[in-house]
């Protein structure tokens, strides 16, 4: 796919930042800071690498995403909703009885390749879809975005270990690296590093960059299709709760919502930056 222009793409997260602030007021629960930390990263792959039709989401030769940390999807609904996978207007349901954009990924949502939000099972779920291609004889690309607090859970390294045994090349995954978790600071509730290190152990390839650089996420998903018999690790350092000044880097923004005197801050904030 052709480099998307970086300004475009700039505007493009601005405008789904306000759009992820806006649904979550509105639905008075979810999870803010989490879902800020990765508009870059997911805008991008859908912009730059994912073979999709929204017009026919489940194309044969399709490739596939997996939000393994379910509890951001509504920066993966304001991202399918940009692509029109479904109706912008449909956003406003979110977390509400009956909307197909529950509080974690649900199947049944056009675009949506997994139901998701235990945590540490996503991996495996990529895993799954990229063996499958390859018996198949299918060049179809999985890409998985994992949280970071996520990878103290024990099935994440069992899916890590599986994938560099199969040498799956067609695999790609993120790590949201905020540094922050629903209990505060990793290095304080379980610390994880030297996370880049660990993967390297395990047999992938890794890619450290900053995860809100569009340049730098582009330039890694080039890298990692060059890459030969291992999977690609991404480890991209985030801000939990990027673009917003009061809910920057706070763990208490990991479950909340804003208040409508909040949102009305944090909005003014975004439109300041775009200008």
């Amino acid at each position: 796919m052709k480099r998307p222009d970086i300004g475009k793409l700039e505007k493009d997260a601005n405008q789904l930042r306000k759009d992820v602030l806006t649904i979550l007021t509105k639905a008075g629960s979810g999870h803010t800071g989490s879902s800020l930390s990765c508009i870059e990263i997911i805008l991008t792959i859908y912009s730059y690498k994912l073979r999709l039709d929204p017009k026919n989401p489940k194309m044969e030769n399709r490739d596939r995403f997996v939000l393994s940390k379910g509890h951001g999807c509504p920066a993966l609904y304001t991202v399918l909703a940009h692509f029109g996978f479904f109706p912008k207007k449909r956003l406003s349901t979110l977390r509400e009885l009956g909307s197909s954009l529950q509080g974690h990924p649900q199947l049944g949502l056009p675009g949506l390749e997994a139901s998701t939000g235990s945590l540490g099972q996503g991996l495996s779920i990529a895993n799954g879809m990229a063996l499958a291609a390859r018996l198949d004889k299918k060049d179809t690309k999985v890409y998985c975005l994992m949280g970071d607090g996520e990878t103290n859970e024990g099935q994440v390294w069992e899916a890590a270990m599986t994938a560099a045994h199969y040498k799956l090349d067609n695999l790609c995954a993120f790590i949201d690296f905020n540094k922050l978790q629903i209990d505060g600071f990793l290095c304080d509730v379980k610390n994880i590093e030297p996370l880049a290190d660990k993967w390297s152990s395990f047999g992938w390839h890794v890619i450290e960059i900053d995860g809100h650089d569009l340049g730098q996420i582009m330039d890694a998903l080039d890298e990692a299709e060059k890459i030969k018999k291992k999977p690609v690790l991404i480890l991209a350092h985030t801000v939990k709760g990027k673009g917003v000044s009061f809910i920057e880097n706070k763990a208490e923004w990991h479950g909340i919502a804003p208040s409508p005197e909040e949102l009305k801050k944090a909005l003014e904030e975004l439109e300041t930056e775009k200008e």
